[in-house]
């Protein structure tokens, strides 16, 4: 039987355990459509009640353009090496053990500007709940495998490969790319990030084919 957006919700909602926060990961590789799935999963889970699940993308993590001069890495931006892995992980980290403190801040990424934002997610102690999603989440090297530990369980968003370049590409140029420069950055850097992804499929606890998405799409 085909997955249903409605079997990722009940299985997203019978995360938190014994009172406890939970820490839901969406992996994939760019444009397959984690954060569309991410977003739909916290507007149905929090429906017209008080909300209890939380959003925290892993974009806002992404260094800063002037440190990835610094570096030498700014033409290869978005790959692994370009975001603050030990900072993302650590953040992780907090979100499971002060669950029950004060509300904890987290970076948000804004994409006119292609920047990361300090303090720009609040995540309220009622969260029991927080949904991330990112490219790098089963990523087994250097801070990276810091990561894994810290979620609960991590699903892996599959698209149908042509549908997924033709969505980056046109993401790219809603934020500022000429067409040529779009389908380039698309084939080089992001293309190499996305079979760095994709070879980390089998580590998922759960494959989300897209007609899940699709499911929820037409309710």
């Amino acid at each position: 039987m085909a997955l249903t957006f409605d079997d990722l919700l009940a299985r997203a909602r019978s995360l938190p355990r014994d009172g406890r926060r939970a820490v839901l990961g969406v992996a994939g590789s760019p444009g397959a459509g984690k954060t569309t799935l991410a977003e739909h999963l916290v507007r149905e889970l929090n429906g017209r009640g008080d909300p209890w699940v939380a959003h925290v993308p892993m974009d806002g993590f992404h260094l800063a353009d002037v440190e990835l001069d610094r570096l030498g890495r700014r033409d290869r931006k978005g790959a692994p090496d370009t975001f603050d892995a030990a900072g993302y992980a650590a953040l992780l980290r907090r979100l499971r053990e002060e669950a029950d403190g004060d509300i904890v801040y987290a970076p948000g990424f804004e994409r006119v500007l292609e920047q990361p934002i300090a303090g720009a997610v609040p995540v309220e102690p009622a969260a029991r709940l927080v949904v991330t999603e990112g490219n790098y989440l089963l990523l087994d090297t250097g801070a990276w495998a810091r990561v894994r530990p810290q979620l609960d369980e991590v699903w892996f968003c599959e698209a149908d490969e042509a549908e997924r370049v033709r969505r980056l590409i046109a993401r790219h140029e809603e934020f500022g790319k000429a067409r040529d420069q779009a389908v380039a950055w698309v084939l080089g850097s992001d293309q190499r990030n996305a079979d760095l992804v994709a070879a980390t499929r089998d580590r998922a606890d759960l494959v989300v084919p897209a007609t899940a998405l699709l499911s929820r799409e037409r309710l």
